[in-house]
């Protein structure tokens, strides 16, 4: 208790919190709600308790984190900790999406390979699969692609007017990002409702399918990471000294703005280069 009372160290030692206790047991629920339900053994309910249980455990954990940082506790070693992690989380989900590059790319490779029998014939023996019309790469996606690079821009101006404790450019510059990312989930659902081909039936299918979807589903993470950051700006707490939240969420954003731009050139472009393509 005299460590938390009078620090003499730069470290911050947390107190005792439910919260990774709560998660875990929220999350096992969540799973196995979500197995049940899938293999029609018991209904829903199950997988939403879990879900409401892990929200709620993000929702207080990250507000316990806030109010450290706010008392004082998050001293530069602490922060420069906070940061090493966040890279690395960020390198996590740069490997996970390697995971669905790589599955496209084995099967735009390898189609031909006599020896793979079951591979050929899950595609139709051809990349993509004899009957599925892909998208025209310079109408939806490119015009998705033009509102994510500059989402890019409207975020970096954020950052930049919180250092230079511009709270109208920081609070501007975060709604912009919002609506560019909200219009691009928007454009992205359209997109997908105009799909001449279908997740099922087919690895091109499969591999387009995760591959963009958990995208689109990072693309809504991060918007509602940036909500909270409109919030907290709104609420004065953020300073040029202390934004970390913002920092982080910035970061994020880029990052899902570049994998975006893989995802356009190799998927949409390349891989419809000398195929017939349709309008969406």
């Amino acid at each position: 208790m005299a460590a938390h009372a009078k620090p003499n160290h730069d470290y911050h030692l947390v107190n005792p919190s439910p919260w990774p206790f709560v998660g875990s047991v929220s999350a096992f629920i969540m799973a196995i709600g979500a197995i049940t339900w899938m293999h029609d053994i018991l209904p829903p309910w199950p997988f939403f308790i879990g879900l409401v249980g892990v929200l709620y455990t993000m929702y207080a954990w990250w507000t316990d984190v806030v109010r450290e940082a706010r008392s004082g506790d998050h001293t530069p070693v602490v922060m420069m900790n906070h940061r090493y992690g966040m890279l690395l989380f960020i390198a996590s989900e740069v490997m996970f999406f390697v995971a669905w590059f790589w599955a496209y790319f084995d099967g735009f490779f390898n189609h031909d390979a006599a020896e793979q029998v079951a591979r050929v014939a899950a595609m139709g023996g051809v990349w993509p699969p004899v009957g599925v019309e892909l998208f025209d790469p310079f109408h939806l996606p490119l015009f998705n692609t033009l509102l994510l690079l500059t989402s890019g821009t409207t975020v970096t101006w954020a950052h930049h007017a919180l250092l230079h404790n511009d709270r109208e450019g920081l609070k501007w510059g975060l709604a912009l990002t919002i609506a560019l990312g909200l219009l691009f989930t928007a454009v992205q659902a359209l997109e997908y409702s105009q799909a001449g081909f279908q997740y099922s039936g087919n690895l091109y299918g499969a591999t387009f399918f995760m591959a963009t979807g958990f995208h689109g589903f990072h693309v809504i993470i991060g918007t509602i990471f940036l909500i909270v950051c409109l919030v907290r700006a709104n609420l004065g707490q953020f300073t040029p000294q202390h934004h970390l939240g913002f920092e982080f969420a910035a970061w994020y954003w880029h990052f899902v703005d570049v994998v975006w731009l893989f995802l356009f050139a190799s998927i949409y472009v390349w891989g419809s280069w000398g195929v017939p393509v349709g309008h969406g």
